[in-house]
Order: structure tokens, then sequence, then C-alpha cells
């Protein structure tokens, strides 16, 4: 019995390719182009101007600069957050950082996911959105010949 409930929760990993377009839901950003990397252990999101403001109340909120240049809509758009954390994390050159790490849902395919994201300064990456394998383990199969399968998933559910 407990043989096929493992080779049941096995099969029901989705594959996703090397890049996906993802959605944050509590951010209102739909379609952002993500780089999956099983390489780096923690996701991040690119943004700058990143600053810690204290609130009237007595309140910290960290707030940042979404960057995003390939989607109008997004690029320097400001968000803040009540809830984060400070910690070291190592950089994909292996040296150690400290950064804002934030939760937020994520959408892949029709699932909705909640996860950590850094905050970075990704400018010398191509991708604003980095996935990292804390969040595809046990959800995901990386099939790096492919791409936005996701999307085609997306447009497959909801014909016109």
């Amino acid at each position: 019995m407990r043989e096929e409930k493992k080779h049941k929760q096995k099969a029901e990993k989705k594959i996703i390719g090397r890049r996906e377009l993802v959605s944050f839901p509590d951010l209102n950003i739909e379609e952002i182009e993500a780089k999956i990397d099983t390489g780096a252990y923690t996701s991040a999101i690119h943004c700058s101007d990143i600053h810690e403001e204290l609130r009237p109340n007595g309140t910290k909120v960290i707030c940042l600069d979404l960057l995003d240049p390939s989607h109008p809509q997004y690029n320097h758009k400001k968000l803040e957050f009540a809830a984060y954390d400070l910690r070291e994390i190592k950089s994909s050159i292996g040296e150690k950082q400290e950064r804002y790490v934030i939760r937020t849902k994520i959408k892949f395919f029709d699932e909705v996911i909640e996860a950590e994201f850094s905050l970075s300064d990704r400018s010398d990456m191509k991708y604003p959105v980095l996935i990292g394998r804390k969040l595809l383990k046990g959800r995901f199969i990386v099939d790096v010949s492919r791409k936005n399968l996701a999307q085609k998933f997306k447009k497959k559910q909801n014909p016109k």
C-alpha cells in the first residue's frame, strides 16, 4: 500500500520547462517570465530600492521597486510587505549576502503555492524571477528541453 501511495505522489508531479510564465496573485502580477534553476535553493524576485520604513504606528515594512523592463505594467511597481525576514543567502557566484525574504503566492498551471522569495537586484540577469529547488521539490520535474509548459496548459484549459 505504501509503495502505491509513493508512486501516486510521484505521478502527480507536473513537468515544467527551463523557463515558465508565472503569476503572483497577491501582488497583482500576471505572466512574468521566470527561470527555473535547480542549482538555486531559494527563489528570487528582481527589484531595487529595497529598504525598511517605519510607519507612524511603529511597525516596520519593507519597501521595494519591482523591475521588469519586458513588462511595462510591472516595471517600477512599488510594493511593500509587513512580514519579512533578513537572511544570509549564497549568491550564484558563491558569496554570502544578506537579503530580505518575503512570502507570497505564486501560480503555476492551476496551482497556487505560497513560497519564499529573496529580494535582490538581478539587473545583470536575463529573467526577473528565479525559481529555486525549495519551491520545486516534491511538486515539479524540470524538462530543460522545454519551456512555457504552464502557459501551454492554461491555453489548453481555456480554449477561445
